[in-house]
């Protein structure tokens, strides 16, 4: 069966709705990386290995029941890795759903939030480099998020500068889990060089830095660290807003990738309640956190939150407001979300347009 016969309207762009996705996985591996890394760095891998933060860590944090957490459908046929491919990338997904942009968020093996700075700093630049040439160069539909040691302010803010030179670039990356709350000022220079070149940091589930997956401990299950993804997400969008990064920045876009959103009004509430008993602790506070959130956060659909009730999704979206939720596809995870059938059914076709591209389109000034 053809993929047309599959998707009949795939390619009619007069019956189709525009597809900008906000989180489509590359995998490249840490041979793609040589020829970017420094002898003196690629020695030291295969000798040390990247010593990830995370000491405990052993084989893949994924269930074995979904290798790789992609889909089955999704791994080479000539072999590699899913998300390695460029043209099966484009047959599945860029061209089967007439894809006008996606945003490229490398996972693994990143550098970010291991031990060794230095190492950081090599890997996130030969990773740049290596997607340049790999994924942005090839189709002009991809633009790539800057891989920065984040862990490094200084290093973080060359890099940006280096790769939004170059061009093809749509965000810096994060990961959730620092070795610090983002709103530390360790981290100010890397907002101070995202503001000037006006490139959105977006943060994504999962890192690596040395705490426990839960605020209390360890989790014994991989169900525990999905759920967890909503309670780090709120440690850090609180840290970047009672840490005064957005008054100082307040240009600054932050994207939270693959965290959910329904807990966000919520977040908001309990913030302006304690803010309006403890605001003289915090007096370069000048609104309400809720206004900063409001004003400088973004949120993607995939996972979005499914209730029993389908209007309690919409009156949550509608809280958070249509103008900044961004469509994203996990593309090729297990749990992937097709765009034609990802948002709720009850969405206003207006809304339904802005999600799906126009949210994006603007956010990342894409023609």
């Amino acid at each position: 069966m053809s993929l047309d016969t599959l998707n009949p309207v795939a390619g009619k762009a007069s019956n189709r709705l525009a597809v900008i996705d906000a989180d489509l996985h590359p995998q490249d591996t840490m041979d793609d990386f040589k020829p970017y890394l420094a002898q003196r760095w690629w020695d030291h891998v295969q000798t040390y290995g990247v010593r990830p933060r995370s000491g405990l860590l052993a084989g893949s944090n994924f269930p074995k029941g979904q290798p790789m957490a992609a889909r089955r459908d999704s791994w080479p046929k000539s072999g590699g890795l899913p998300g390695s491919d460029l043209q099966l990338m484009q047959e599945q997904f860029l061209d089967y759903y007439d894809v006008d942009y996606g945003i490229l968020n490398y996972l693994q093996p990143t550098g970010q939030g291991i031990q060794n700075n230095e190492l950081s700093v090599a890997l996130a630049h030969a990773i740049n480099d290596c997607h340049f040439d790999r994924w942005i160069s090839r189709d002009s539909r991809l633009k790539s998020s800057i891989i920065v040691p984040y862990e490094d302010g200084a290093a973080s803010a060359r890099e940006i500068e280096r790769c939004a030179a170059m061009g093809g670039f749509a965000q810096v990356q994060y990961m959730s889990r620092l070795g610090e709350l983002p709103g530390k000022q360790r981290y100010w220079p890397i907002y101070e060089a995202a503001s000037a070149f006006d490139l959105p940091i977006g943060i994504h589930a999962f890192g690596y830095s040395g705490w426990p997956n839960t605020s209390s401990g360890w989790a014994s299950y991989y169900i525990e660290e999905m759920a967890e993804h909503a309670t780090s997400s709120q440690a850090l969008l609180t840290s970047f807003v009672v840490e005064g990064v957005f008054e100082r920045f307040p240009n600054l876009k932050v994207v939270i990738v693959e965290g959910g959103m329904a807990w966000l009004p919520a977040l908001c509430w309990r913030l302006d309640r304690n803010y309006k008993r403890l605001r003289s602790e915090v007096p370069h506070l000048k609104r309400l956190p809720s206004e900063y959130i409001k004003e400088n956060i973004w949120v993607s659909t995939q996972p979005i939150e499914e209730p029993d009730n389908p209007q309690d999704l919409l009156d949550v979206m509608s809280w958070i407001g249509f103008d900044r939720i961004l469509f994203s596809s996990d593309y090729p995870h297990w749990d992937f979300d097709d765009p034609r059938h990802a948002l709720p059914a009850g969405l206003d076709p207006v809304a339904r347009r802005n999600i799906l591209s126009e949210n994006a389109r603007k956010l990342y000034r894409l023609p």
